[in-house]
């Protein structure tokens, strides 16, 4: 809580610090009408509109996977707003430039209809609770519904496009025209919604996305403000509310995808915890059953002596287990980065002395998200192999890189080993193989009886 309150506190000054800076940069707009520069530029306003068109898609397909990981409507809504915000502008305003014409009054309009349309959807997206149950179909339905509206929208402008205002400012006239000032207005509260309904739900349940998306709003509000007082010449004009607009998908695109990171990292702990649950089922579960059947053998009228040390060693296997499922469920919490997580998980289950453990991490390698997630699960599941079964007192962890630039995980230990053809018949070992291979990595396995076990998972390069 204290941290949340702490992120939180950082937040809300990070918005007053930019909200003061973004109206002191609007004041003197208005107060020098010599700084509302701007330049008859199409090849730059094309790239501008690209790149913000990319980064939509992106932040809609980012939102999208969160979504069939979480199964919020937020999430859904989310995805279905950058969607129709995004293809309107690849359709009505890419698409015509990139023919060879100039865009048109109902293209224009096309556009700044399909943003509005898709800013409202974010802005209301906070604001709505619940899961979805078919999430698959949700997800198709929406892509499906945002490229009927699109068509339904072009046919509607296109029919009635010598009635629209225009979208530039009139000669002589340095104010926006009625209908586009009316429609800029709008989509400033549309964007002050969507800071209030993004900042709300991060002080009620710490989403990681929503700080990115109320600062990119703050932006997108006064990039709006700033075309209302200076709209552009024309449609090939660039003005500084174009550049307001790029920073803030910029901004959106940064915290789509650290929270994607973060809905990955909570999906790989479900996940780690039904793994853990599914081995103290087939682990402690068996050895507290023996324990029950020696104990009713002691009830029975068995000696001491011959039930006695059988007794003793099922206890402590089962204590073993317990304590291994504990510690394999605390450190796979997802809270702590990847090496101090690992190195804390290494430090529980070394602390009896019964196994020591050397890790060594390159702090010079990069892993990405998924290859962390996979890696732990590796290097978990190999130590508690050999904990459990090769009768090793030392083993070694190395997460490092080569000269060749070839990144790798090798696991080896001292225990007593297997024969060569023995391990395809390891479920663990089928287990570490499939985690390799769900990140595109080369796993590979060197073991004889009484020389140990080397493990390696060579990573994608």
């Amino acid at each position: 809580m204290r941290r949340q309150r702490t992120e939180l506190q950082a937040w809300l000054w990070g918005e007053v610090v930019l909200c003061g800076l973004l109206a002191a940069s609007l004041a003197l707009l208005l107060t020098y009408p010599t700084l509302r520069a701007q330049y008859d530029r199409p090849q730059l306003l094309l790239v501008l509109a690209t790149a913000m068109a990319l980064a939509g898609l992106l932040v809609a397909l980012l939102a999208g996977v969160r979504f069939s990981v979480t199964g919020l409507h937020t999430d859904l809504l989310l995805a279905a707003g950058f969607l129709i915000w995004s293809l309107s502008t690849v359709a009505f305003a890419i698409i015509p430039v990139l023919d060879g014409g100039s865009l048109s009054r109902a293209d224009g309009w096309a556009t700044l209809a399909g943003g509005l349309a898709g800013q409202a959807l974010i802005a209301v997206a906070p604001f709505v609770g619940g899961r979805s149950r078919f999430r698959d179909r949700a997800l198709r339905d929406t892509v499906l519904a945002a490229a009927v509206a699109l068509a339904a929208l072009w046919v509607l402008l296109r029919g009635h496009g010598g009635a629209l205002p225009a979208l530039t400012s009139l000669p002589g006239v340095a104010d926006a025209p009625p209908g586009l000032a009316s429609a800029l207005a709008a989509q400033a509260l549309i964007d002050l919604l969507a800071v209030v309904g993004w900042g709300r739900r991060f002080a009620k349940t710490g989403d990681d996305l929503a700080p990115w998306l109320a600062l990119g709003f703050t932006l997108q509000g006064f990039a709006a403000l700033h075309l209302v007082f200076t709209p552009p010449r024309g449609t090939t004009y660039v003005v500084a509310g174009d550049y307001l607009r790029m920073l803030a998908f910029g901004l959106m695109l940064v915290g789509a995808w650290r929270a994607i990171r973060s809905a990955e990292l909570g999906r790989a702990v479900a996940e780690e915890r039904a793994r853990v649950a599914r081995e103290i089922h087939d682990g402690l579960a068996q050895y507290l059953f023996a324990v029950s059947t020696l104990a009713q053998m002691l009830e029975a009228g068995t000696s001491v002596d011959e039930v006695g040390p059988q007794l003793k060693e099922a206890a402590g296997l089962a204590q073993q287990e317990a304590r291994f499922a504990i510690l394999a469920l605390s450190s796979a919490s997802g809270t702590a980065p990847f090496d101090s997580a690992l190195r804390r998980y290494v430090e529980f289950l070394t602390a009896d002395g019964e196994l020591a453990v050397d890790l060594e991490i390159d702090p010079a390698i990069r892993l990405a998200p998924d290859e962390q997630i996979e890696i732990f699960r590796i290097v978990q599941e190999g130590l508690g192999n050999i904990r459990r079964h090769a009768r090793a007192t030392r083993a070694e962890v190395v997460i490092g890189r080569r000269p060749s630039g070839e990144r790798f995980v090798a696991i080896e230990d001292d225990g007593e080993g297997f024969p060569p053809e023995a391990p395809t018949a390891g479920h663990g070992l089928r287990n570490m193989r499939d985690r390799a291979l769900s990140i595109e990595g080369g796993f590979s396995v060197r073991s004889s009886p009484g020389l140990g076990t080397a493990l390696e998972v060579v990573l994608r390069t």
